[in-house]
């Protein structure tokens, strides 16, 4: 059974464009929906594993078209890449604005932001 844990677990190999650090630890997944897929290829059939739609919602943290395009590409190319899931939808979200504030503790020390918990500015 597919998880939003596997989704997280996957989407950690998408990075920003512009900030050298994955999508998960800098807070820009807002939510996902995973739905069992009744219209994909052999979803009757018995011993044919389950295929998934994917709803993802994503705060970017650039409003550049071109550094969006690139966001979207990467989750949609590297979801594709799951077997269990058929088809994924992106929404980009204008609200929240992303913060640094959103940053794992994971993230903070990619970024060499551990040591001091309240800095917020991007280096």
């Amino acid at each position: 059974m597919l998880t939003q844990t596997d989704i997280l677990q996957a989407l950690r190999d998408c990075y920003d464009p512009v900030l050298p650090c994955n999508i998960v630890d800098l807070g820009l997944i807002h939510s996902i929906a995973i739905t069992p897929d009744v219209e994909a290829p052999g979803a009757t059939i018995p011993g044919v594993p389950q295929k998934h739609i994917i709803e993802i919602s994503v705060t970017p943290t650039q409003t550049e078209e071109a550094a969006i395009a690139q966001l979207s590409a990467q989750i949609s190319n590297r979801l594709a890449g799951l077997e269990a899931i058929s088809r994924t939808t992106i929404t980009l979200l204008d609200t929240p604005i992303w913060s640094p504030l959103n940053i794992t503790p994971a993230g903070r020390k990619t970024l060499g932001l551990d040591g001091n918990p309240h800095l917020v500015q991007i280096r």
